[in-house]
This record gives C-alpha cells, structure tokens and sequence, in this order.
C-alpha cells in the first residue's frame, strides 16, 4: 500500500524534529559535561588518576636556657605503600617480606592503619634505616606501588640523660585516632608520648604538606613528581626551656646506671627547672619508629624499674626533710622559738602510751633546742613537738603547705603526694577506735601516712630558701607563679636556715657534704622501709644567705641520707662552679 504524500510530508517532519532533539539532548549533555561539571569530571578523574602522599612536618626543635639542643631533627626515611584493599595490602607485604624484615604482626598491623585510613598510603616503615632503603630500591620495579621519601625524624642528642622531662614520639594509635582530643591527626602520623613532647604536642607539632604522585588503573605508581603541585610542609617553632643541660648531663653521669632514685633541682626564686632525672634512665632515640621488642621487654622486666619516673611519679616517706615542716608549723603557730627545749631531754627515744619511740641515736642527744635538734635531726625532740602542735592542727599546716597537691609542673602525669587532709582521715582509713595518737609521732618525723614526690619537696624547700612562697616548678617559662604557703618571720626563717646550714658545716648529720666557700643548707633523711634497706634523703639549698639552686636526692635503698646529701653537694658545686669537700666517713639518721 503507497503512502499518501501528506503522510511521507508528516512522517519527515517527525523525524526531523526528533532526530533535532536529540542533537540538542547530546549537545546539552556534552555541555553539561565539558563546560559546567567540568571541574567535578576533573577533579573525580585526578582522584582515579592522582595519590596525595602526606609530607611529615618537622616537630619544633627543644632548647635548654642556654640554647643547647635537647631534641631535633635529623634526616630520615619513611616507606609507604599504595593498596586498594586489605588482601592486596597483605599480599604485597608478604612479598616484601623476604626482603626486608617484616615479621606477621607488622603486616597485620599496616592492615589496620589502611582500614583507618583507605585514601592515605599505608606506613610500612615509619623509620626506615638506609640499608632497608637501599635493598628496596634495588627491587624497585617489584613493588611499583611503593613510595620511599625523605622524612624528618626526630632525635636527642644526649638520650638517656634527658628522658625523664623530653619524653618521646611515636605514633598515633585507633585509640586516640578516635578521640576528640585528636581530630586533627591522621593515620601514620606521629604524636608526643611523654614528658615534654607530649606536654607541648600542640606546640611541638608541624603542619603536614602533601605531593601527588600519578598511578595507572592497578594503583601503580607511574610518576612520583610534577602530577601536581606539592604542598609543603611547615615546620613548628622550637620550644626553649628552663633546663640546665650541662648540669643535667653531670647528674645523669654522676647516677649512672649503679644507683636507683631521683633528683631535682629548681631555681628558687622562679621555679625554673634547672634539671630533673630519674634513675636508672632509657634511651629515647630506641622508641623512635618503634621500640624493638627486646629493648622494650628489658625494660619492663628490670626489677629498677627504669620506665617509672622516680623523681615525680614516685612517693616516698619523706623521714626527716619533712621536719622542717614541722618546725615551720610549730613556728608559725608561736608554740616554739628557734632555742626552745622539749620537757624531756633525748636519751635515745620518748615513751609514748606503751610504746617506745627510738630516735636514730640510741646514746641520745641530750636537751637540745629547735636549731639544735634541725642540726642533729633529733627524733625524740620532734615526737613532742608533734604532740604540741596537736594532730588537727599539724594537719591543717601540712594541707596549707601543699603536702597533699601536686606540684603543678608542666609534665604530665605527676603523681599526688599523700598527706591526711583531716582527722577524719584516720576514722575513714582504719575505724574511729582503730588509731591512736602515735600517728602524729610518726608524722612529726616525716614517716607514717605521709608519702611525697621528691618533686614536691623540692618545691617546699623552695619557699624555705625565699620568703615563704613555694615557686611553682616549671621546665618551660610560662608565667612564673609562687604561693604563699607559711607565714614565717623573716628572722624566723632566717633561724631555720642557719641550723640548716649547721647540718651540713660538720656539726650536723651530713658533715661530709660540705662545699668549699659555700654554705649548703638542707636536711637529711633516712625514710623507713620495711621489706628492704631504708632509702636516703637530702634536700637543701645554697647558698645559705643568697640561695641560686634548690636540690632534692632520693636514693631508693640508700640506707643513709648523708649518701643522698654527698650527691646533692656535687650537683651543688658543679652548678655554682665551687669543689666540694673531700667527703668523710661519718654515721648519722641520714
């Protein structure tokens, strides 16, 4: 059957206007495409085509006062590898295994920090040595989805010496990578984990940068550079601080690693720390891209226990540096004066109830006064002092000088010191009926419910060396802070200083500590220990009249506090340039 001529007219009339439709559907699709989703095409093919491979930062260079280097930055080596997925990621790393020293746990472990992260390269080798990037870059075209690149990796150049306040880095764990406190960083990244570097994490930290490099359809890197412009990386400004290398150093080498205890020494009219040790020590640099697991296991099995800060985590009965304490309570109390005597002269203890308090030494000594008894570190005296201050009120001075508050150093994780906050403490501890009066004869003495950081006496001694205000310890200037923390009069403290200095002129329990051509003042201590040998005390200042340094030593087992006062002397006479007497054998409470 022919069509009409109409209908043919009709019918080509259709088809042209749908055939036009259709022209301008495509073209307005193509438009669409080239001309106003152009960017969004782009961009998403960049993403199929391009890899941002971050560019660590370099943390802020530490300085001691005098512009030493604490921490810094050295060259180094970072390796990390492109991978769509868990089982080629594994894969891969199996492979590489038979060339570098990959055991299964480090696999596995880079199959976490991927499924953290997809779109950032995973870190295989956050510190990779020279050898290992020299044997990876022979096999090169074996692993094209490898990425090697120069990274700053972070360094102490006295090591051991400074851990105890520079800490170190490693880094970021799932944990903490899903913490508010954290939402900044990312996978890979390294952190601050101690001391130092993680009291200044904000500070310290650089901001990352990034390059591209170009990969095909399989992940394979194609091109390292030029894909795009990089991004660099920027530095953190370095972080001066109060610290005293050259004395730290002497401390650290005069502890070694024979003796266990700590030491502090703080500048008393600012609260700058000058030096603060803890030993034995560990070596910071062993923890940079992560602690090898035997150094690690050494470590936590050493009985010293060498991961433990000593000097501000741990808490010791402080024995008779805290007499000074007391005295400062009595004094200020207007119960005593400098040359007053207790009713019973020491013989070699105090009859308290039915016990017998002993004082260190049995042949007594005699009717002594408050200097006297300071000097000679008469227990028997200080147990009727005690008595006199009375319990509630020998409280209440030992919570107003801070006994139970942290130091309020710029160091995390200081220990509390313990210190009775009331009578009540003992009713809640051990029964309203359970406890008798003694425990204020143990007080007196610095021993019983009374344990404190060797920091934390260090900043007592402090406000004895001023003018009643405790210096605030700071390893970094902040903004200096005293509180004060005794109302003592200045010819009251002027007492308690000059029978300090009598502890240690040779009429005293640390005769053998003397420095030559300077007045050390301080108070030994033997703190008792029950289960092993007592441990030593000393804390003190110099000099006397003008101090410029306060120390406090604690040797864990030192038996004898004049031990812990020689070391307080030599750390006294190292940073005031002065020779410390030929110690002498001498035997006292310490």
């Amino acid at each position: 059957m022919s069509l009409h001529p109409n209908d043919i007219q009709r019918r080509g009339r259709f088809a042209a206007w749908l055939t036009a439709l259709s022209l301008l559907a495509l073209a307005s699709g193509f438009f669409r495409a080239q001309v106003l989703d152009s960017e969004r095409y782009q961009l998403s093919s960049e993403k199929n085509r391009l890899r941002e491979v971050p560019i660590p930062a370099a943390r802020g260079n530490i300085y001691d006062r005098h512009g030493a280097i604490i921490a810094e930055n050295v060259p180094g080596y970072t390796v990390t590898i492109l991978s769509t997925s868990a089982d080629t990621l594994r894969s891969t790393l199996s492979r590489l295994s038979s060339i570098i020293d990959l055991t299964p746990a480090d696999i596995e472990s880079a199959v976490r920090r991927l499924r953290r992260d997809p779109n950032r390269p995973t870190v295989v080798l956050a510190d990779a040595s020279f050898d290992q990037v020299s044997v990876l870059e022979e096999h090169r075209t074996e692993f094209p989805s490898l990425i090697i690149q120069a990274a700053p990796k972070r360094r102490y150049p006295d090591g051991p010496a400074s851990s105890a306040f520079v800490g170190y880095t490693s880094e970021i764990n799932e944990t903490e990578l899903n913490s508010a406190d954290y939402v900044e960083y990312k996978s890979g990244q390294q952190i601050g984990r101690a001391g130092l570097e993680r009291q200044y994490e904000s500070q310290l930290r650089g901001l990352e940068g990034s390059r591209f490099v170009e990969v095909d359809a399989r992940g394979r890197v194609v091109r390292e550079s030029g894909a795009r412009p990089d991004r660099p990386a920027t530095a953190a400004p370095p972080l001066q601080t109060n610290i005293d290398m050259d004395l730290q150093r002497f401390i650290a080498s005069y502890l070694g690693d024979s003796l266990v205890g700590g030491v502090v020494a703080i500048e008393p009219s600012t609260g700058a720390v000058l030096a603060i040790h803890s030993a034995p020590t560990y070596d910071p640099n062993r923890f940079i891209g992560g602690i090898p697991t035997e150094y690690y296991k050494q470590l936590t099995t050493d009985d010293r226990r060498p991961l433990y800060n000593k000097a501000m985590q741990g808490r010791y009965p402080p024995a008779s540096t805290f007499k000074l304490a007391t005295a400062a309570v009595a004094l200020e109390a207007g119960l005593v004066t400098m040359d007053t005597r207790m009713p019973t002269p020491c013989s070699g203890g105090y009859q308290y109830g039915g016990r017998y308090f002993r004082c260190w030494d049995r042949n007594g000594h005699g009717a002594v006064t408050l200097a006297q008894a300071i000097a000679k570190s008469c227990d028997t005296y200080f147990y009727q002092l005690g008595l006199r201050i009375t319990l509630s009120r020998f409280l209440a001075g030992g919570v107003k000088l801070k006994f139970g508050e942290k130091s309020g150093i710029d160091l995390p994780n200081e220990t509390t010191p313990q210190w009775p906050y009331a009578v009540e403490y003992f009713d809640k501890a051990y029964g309203p009926k359970n406890w008798t009066n003694a425990v204020t004869l143990n007080l007196s003495i610095g021993q019983g419910e009374n344990t404190q950081t060797i920091l934390n006496m260090a900043r007592f001694y402090t406000a004895l060396a001023t003018d009643g205000s405790a210096a605030r310890p700071e390893v970094v200037a902040r903004n200096p802070e005293r509180t004060r923390i005794m109302e003592l009069t200045p010819a009251q403290l002027t007492g308690l200083r000059d029978a300090m200095g009598d502890v240690v002129s040779g009429r005293g329990t640390a005769g053998s500590a003397a420095i030559e051509g300077v007045v050390l003042a301080g108070k030994t201590g033997t703190a008792q220990n029950e289960t092993a040998r007592d441990h030593a005390w000393f804390v003190g200042f110099a000099p006397k009249d003008d101090p410029k340094i306060v120390v406090a030593v604690m040797l864990w087992q030192g038996e004898h506090g004049y031990a812990a006062a020689r070391i307080a002397s030599k750390v006294v006479a190292h940073y005031l340039k002065r020779p410390a007497i030929q110690p002498v054998d001498i035997e006292g409470d310490g």
